[in-house]
């Protein structure tokens, strides 16, 4: 299932763990430094197509979690309580079960589409390799660039499409 929102969370784990059981994006915070490109990233992402909070039970996961509402009081939020999250002494998302974070999700109202379904993607693998931003020897920085301009940050060519498409990136931003 595809998931429009772009998803905040705290670090890559929980980006690998929602990848695996939905087609979405991501944006880390990396911890609780809230960076100004991080936080121009979830500004941008919030305009284009909305922002699900979905942070750790824990003391650094919920200060996120009040900084970002803060900032961004239209954010969706998706919880998970310590008991669905704690593997051991760790409590992250990356521990909870499918069933508990799909619940987590579409408690947080997600905009879920299915594959197929609705308008088809506008951009396309040859569109990015038509543009020079995949199969070159300098396709890397064009995509870091373009990622710059957009405020979408740096993605291989696959995530950068991927976030093209998600963002309602219009051609003529492209």
């Amino acid at each position: 299932m595809r998931i429009k929102e772009v998803i905040v969370v705290e670090g890559h784990h929980d980006t690998n763990v929602l990848q695996q059981y939905f087609d979405c994006e991501t944006i880390e915070t990396n911890g609780l430094a809230l960076s100004a490109e991080t936080l121009e990233l979830i500004k941008e992402a919030q305009q284009r197509c909305g922002v699900i909070i979905f942070t750790d039970p824990d003391y650094a996961g919920e200060e996120i979690r009040r900084r970002l509402t803060k900032q961004f009081p239209d954010a969706k939020q998706a919880f998970l309580s310590r008991e669905y999250a704690q593997k051991k002494d760790d409590i992250g998302i990356e521990n909870a079960e499918p069933e508990a974070i799909l619940e987590a999700i579409e408690k947080a109202h997600a905009t879920f589409r299915k594959e197929g379904a609705g308008e088809a993607d506008l951009y396309t693998a040859e569109d990015l390799f038509a543009a020079g931003l995949s199969g070159g020897a300098d396709s890397k920085q064009r995509r870091e660039k373009l990622g710059q301009v957009l405020g979408i940050g740096y993605a291989n060519a696959r995530g950068l499409r991927g976030k093209l498409n998600q963002f309602g990136i219009r051609k003529e931003e492209f």
